[in-house]
């Protein structure tokens, strides 16, 4: 069978792909302690379930709108005005299935052959791959853990030509946490102005904010950045609903358009059931976040607490999300564990699973040697175990 070129190209998801190996170990018996998966391990909240449960047995499982249920469309509206003071109508809104499939519309929207498509490094490792499926070309801006992993605007303008159509922001980022500071996101939002791009913000971490840091929304800037600007947000992170696949764009009427006939071709509507359930979450009582946040919060500190006693590791804060994305090339060409030596990231991070039964994710897929994420998106008992069982494997 002769496939595309597109999908001949096209690389797995290394996250999902690193879950699948630990996954294999797990059924085959071993112990494994697994943090490769940005998702978190709490139970959606009940009266989010209880709504998605009222709503099947009403009969609510039939077609809605292409672009989601009026309800759900001004949920997210209200939801934006409480959380931000943005203010937003309907017609700014589409409802999709899931982020990742919001940020896939957008690209496949906006992207003509050859557009370009600036990506700050490390990034999220779909980031490159959806635009090279919408035919756009990723031009990668690098950053490193001395400046915070944040670019600075002349890195960027650098990367600006007369192709460039879009830049990818993502704050809280995965994998790095860094949340970006509103100074910056003013500038490269004035910096799209004068060079007439656009901004797709991916704000899909912005209720998972640390204490000393604050989230910043890109369209509350000001009119002329809001106008450029393209928000990607869902339900998934802050309301531990991966599964229930319900994100959203927030964007100019026209793009909004443009997206719901994309999407009446590609899916029809999202998940009825599951755009109930987000209706609970965003209008319902939401100490949830607050109770899940606190938890993450213990979890980080723990984490990162551990990781700065280790020699030979380094990271930058992550001021959001729940990942640590540290440095572990100090370790490269030295004894491990067993006696095992690597060379790069992508090997160290296959000896640990293999020696040492510990999970993580490979910063080569985030553009990032040298790097591993860890998701600290898991139980305590789990984190101590499995940092014990890091340091053991590094010492060697």
């Amino acid at each position: 069978m002769k496939f595309s070129p597109a999908v001949s190209q096209l690389a797995p998801s290394a996250t999902i792909a690193a879950a699948a190996k630990a996954k294999e170990l797990k059924q085959s018996g071993i112990t494994v302690y697994d943090f490769t998966l940005g998702e978190p391990d709490f139970n959606t909240p009940d009266h989010i379930c209880e709504a998605a449960t009222k709503a099947m047995y009403a009969g609510k499982t039939h077609y809605t709108p292409a672009g989601g249920l009026p309800e759900l469309l001004q949920a997210v509206c209200d939801a934006a005005k409480r959380d931000y003071n943005l203010a937003i109508e309907p017609k700014n809104v589409v409802i999709s299935n899931g982020a990742k499939h919001s940020i896939h519309n957008v690209l496949t929207a906006m992207c003509h052959p050859g557009s370009e498509v600036l990506i700050p490094t490390p990034y999220w490792v779909s980031y490159s791959a959806l635009v090279e499926l919408a035919g756009g070309i990723p031009i990668l801006v690098e950053t490193d853990e001395s400046a915070g992993f944040l670019p600075t605007v002349e890195q960027i303008e650098a990367k600006v030509t007369g192709r460039t159509q879009l830049i990818m922001l993502n704050s809280p980022s995965n994998p790095t946490g860094v949340v970006f500071p509103k100074e910056l996101m003013q500038a490269i939002g004035e910096l799209a102005v004068k060079h007439d791009f656009y901004v797709m913000s991916d704000e899909i971490y912005d209720k998972l904010i640390y204490p000393g840091w604050e989230a910043t929304c890109m369209m509350t800037l000001s009119d002329e950045i809001a106008q450029r600007t393209i928000i990607v947000n869902g339900v998934s992170k802050a309301y531990a609903m991966t599964g229930w696949r319900i994100g959203w764009t927030i964007g100019d009427p026209a793009l909004i358009k443009a997206i719901n006939k994309l999407q009446s071709q590609q899916t029809s509507n999202p998940c009825s059931v599951s755009q109930y359930a987000a209706i609970a979450a965003l209008t319902g009582p939401q100490e949830c976040v607050t109770e899940m946040l606190a938890a993450f919060t213990k979890r980080r500190d723990y984490v990162l607490g551990r990781l700065r006693k280790i020699p030979g590791l380094s990271f930058a804060d992550p001021g959001g999300a729940f990942y640590a994305f540290f440095n572990v090339s100090e370790y490269f060409d030295k004894p491990l564990q067993n006696g095992v030596t690597v060379s790069n990231v992508s090997d160290f991070c296959t000896e640990l699973l293999g020696n040492a039964h510990v999970a993580l994710v490979t910063g080569d897929a985030f553009g990032a040697p040298g790097y591993a994420r860890l998701s600290f998106a898991t139980d305590m008992n789990t984190l101590e175990a499995g940092l014990d069982r890091l340091e053991k494997f590094l010492a060697g």
